[in-house]
């Protein structure tokens, strides 16, 4: 599990798969086609925010303040009463948006700086200056002034439409603000149960586990959005593979794996999601790691015994004298129940029986 504090977005279910919210100063992009409900996203978005103490700044490139706090009041969001308190807008268009980035909003960053409160940023939608900047490389640049000048305000969602071609998972038109987000959701109409039914696939979500299925939606009024989902890991199965982890990291140390192996196998175990057994995972791995040869009882013991006598070397005191050993000190001893390894295997398969 990730240690890093989340913000919650507020919108009901997601959540639960993005490992509890998004990270500060950070951006997600909300891709869908027209009646996909961004806009929704993006009102209840803000509207968490404000209901827990925070600023909001609303940026819209095509309908006014008037027209937004009307269409949230009817999804059940009142937003009248932090209207130019907590709540302020920019309404800006096309080209004149390129001023906004160059001058309005690195100034309202510097003005902010002395205030501790968080500031949830809308961008709704992005469509209009992807359209009207032609250029693939200026457009580039000016999506990555305006992401990195917002991020500084607090966590930002971005709704832009999609105009997918026959054939295109996801419509050329928004690549490059997909590129350029820290975190991605696309909204789709999809059939289900035998009618178009809408559904959320998170595309990327940067330092983040988090879920990889397709999410139904709904709209319910005085809600917003409900996603459709399961917590990514349930609280009894949190803990389900310890077992086969554990026997997986002596395996390892017993094949001669070094400790960042050893570090990194430990580290798969405490963040491992997902609802089926790594074994399968945990056996690529160790194939990619060299660990995966025929190895025998013998060479096994003979890598030990090679450890032992390099650790007793290393602290051996030096002396222009060496006591030479009885010969039959040099015989070998047959091991003790406690020398025994913890996991012992003649070839791969028996590796792969131990790790079932």
């Amino acid at each position: 599990m990730s240690s890093e504090t989340r913000i919650p977005t507020g919108i009901a279910g997601l959540d639960r798969v993005i490992e509890g919210g998004v990270r500060d100063k950070s951006t997600m992009l909300v891709v869908g086609s027209s009646g996909t409900g961004k806009s929704t996203f993006a009102m209840q978005y803000l509207n968490y925010g404000l209901e827990h103490g925070e600023n909001a700044l609303y940026i819209s490139m095509e309908e006014p303040p008037e027209q937004i706090l009307r269409e949230a009041k009817m999804l059940g969001f009142n937003l009248d009463s932090y209207y130019e308190k907590e709540l302020f807008f920019f309404h800006s268009k096309g080209k004149d948006f390129v001023k906004l980035v160059d001058e309005q909003l690195p100034a309202l960053v510097e003005a902010n700086k002395n205030y501790a409160v968080k500031t949830r940023v809308v961008i709704d939608p992005l469509t209009p200056l992807i359209w009207a900047i032609q250029d693939k490389q200026e457009q580039r640049e000016v999506i990555t002034k305006l992401f990195y000048t917002l991020k500084q305000l607090g966590p930002v969602l971005i709704t832009t439409e999609e105009h997918a071609s026959p054939g295109e998972t996801i419509g050329e038109d928004v690549l490059i603000p997909i590129y350029m987000s820290d975190g991605a959701v696309h909204l789709t109409y999809r059939p289900i149960g035998g009618a178009f039914n809408r559904a959320l696939e998170i595309v990327k979500m940067r330092a983040t586990r988090h879920g990889e299925e397709v999410y139904p939606y709904i709209f319910v009024r005085g809600v917003g959005v409900v996603v459709r989902t399961t917590p990514l890991v349930s609280a009894e199965d949190v803990r389900k593979y310890d077992d086969v982890f554990d026997k997986a990291i002596r395996t390892a140390a017993d094949l001669g794996a070094n400790e960042r192996i050893l570090e990194r196998l430990v580290y798969v175990k405490e963040n491992w999601s997902y609802p089926f057994s790594p074994k399968e995972t945990l056996q690529i791995f160790f194939e990619s790691q060299g660990l995966n040869d025929t190895i025998t009882k013998e060479e096994l013991e003979k890598r030990r015994e090679e450890a032992a006598s390099k650790a007793a070397a290393s602290i051996a005191p030096e002396s222009a004298e060496t006591v030479q050993p009885d010969a039959g000190m040099m015989q070998e001893e047959e091991p003790s129940q406690e020398d025994e390894p913890l996991i012992e295997i003649d070839n791969l398969s028996e590796l792969e029986e131990m790790i079932q």
